[in-house]
């Protein structure tokens, strides 16, 4: 043992390039799998068979051959032993592999591929809440910060964005399915959020809790709001004070995506565009999101004629 070390020494610390490389790939690999056994029971077993080993060294150095050979004729055993303890670990090391060296990375990249599963998830909960008639108000959050809100009145709950978790906050009888789901990111941020209800007269008329509260935020800040009516079962998306109701599945998550989707770079806008735009107003209309909300026109694409129902 002592000699392979020293040939190490010997061979990989010459300060060649070549060996110099080398030992950077092997360290990598060594964080690599210390970053992949993180946080697991793995790490306890590692510290056991590196105690093991040290074991063993100690033997070989002060001359044990009785331990010393027991403890070789256990590693043949334990070799076996290791791949079938560690079988989750390399399971998911061989599925990250997979995932780096997969084709549809170099096409999608990670912020797109999170906006896709942030608009699927929440457009799959609120098909099955709406399905089930169980109310629902979820605040997407965007550029504007809403942690002031949730960190007022809401229960912080940092946890993965799942439809099936979402379902299980706003069923009815919970402690917490009367207040708002705050998402940031990919993540569900808080629940029980207390959202400011609109203040428009008309809006106390023609809208419930939800819709108003839904209205209010989008009023204050750039946040995405879905409201499932209790009453209805409706899907309604609201944007800056704007309401889109009757919404289905497959609707809501492209509005979703198309919402929290990066965009791409503004490209500089040529002299003679920017004139004519000023002068004579052309392509007008493009941004009918920012200009302010009229409160008889709110409903962007009622379905039906029928009266809105207060939840």
């Amino acid at each position: 043992m002592i000699d392979t070390i020293r040939e190490f020494f010997d061979n990989y610390l010459q300060g060649s390039p070549t060996a110099i490389i080398d030992i950077g790939l092997v360290a990598l690999v060594i964080y690599w799998l210390f970053i992949l056994i993180r946080g697991t029971r793995a790490v306890r077993i590692v510290i056991g068979l590196s105690i093991l080993y040290l074991v063993y060294l100690a033997a070989i150095l002060f001359g044990f051959e009785l331990l010393r050979r027991l403890m070789e004729t256990a590693a043949v055993v334990g070799l076996f032993a290791v791949v079938v303890v560690f079988q989750p670990e390399l399971r998911r090391g061989l599925e990250q592999i997979g995932r780096i060296g997969s084709v549809n990375r170099f096409f999608v990249s990670s912020e797109v591929a999170g906006a896709e599963r942030v608009a699927r998830e929440i457009s799959r909960a609120a098909r099955i809440l709406a399905g089930s008639r169980h109310g629902a108000l979820i605040a997407l959050e965007r550029e504007t910060g809403l942690q002031d809100l949730a960190s007022e009145s809401g229960v912080p709950i940092h946890a993965d964005l799942r439809a099936e978790l979402l379902v299980t906050i706003f069923y009815r009888g919970t402690a917490l399915h009367d207040g708002a789901v705050v998402i940031s990111g990919e993540k569900i941020s808080s629940a029980g959020v207390l959202l400011p209800l609109s203040q428009n007269v008309l809006d106390s008329e023609r809208y419930g809790t939800r819709h108003r509260a839904a209205i209010g935020i989008s009023e204050q800040t750039d946040a995405i709001v879905i409201v499932v009516s209790e009453e209805t079962g409706s899907i309604s998306l609201v944007v800056r004070g704007r309401i889109e109701r009757n919404l289905t599945e497959q609707q809501l998550r492209r509005r979703i995506f198309n919402l929290i989707r990066p965009q791409a770079p503004r490209r500089a806008v040529p002299f003679l565009r920017r004139s004519l735009d000023g002068r004579w107003q052309v392509g007008a209309g493009r941004n009918e999101t920012d200009e302010p909300i009229d409160p008889e026109a709110r409903v962007v694409s009622p379905a039906s004629d029928t009266p809105p129902v207060r939840h």
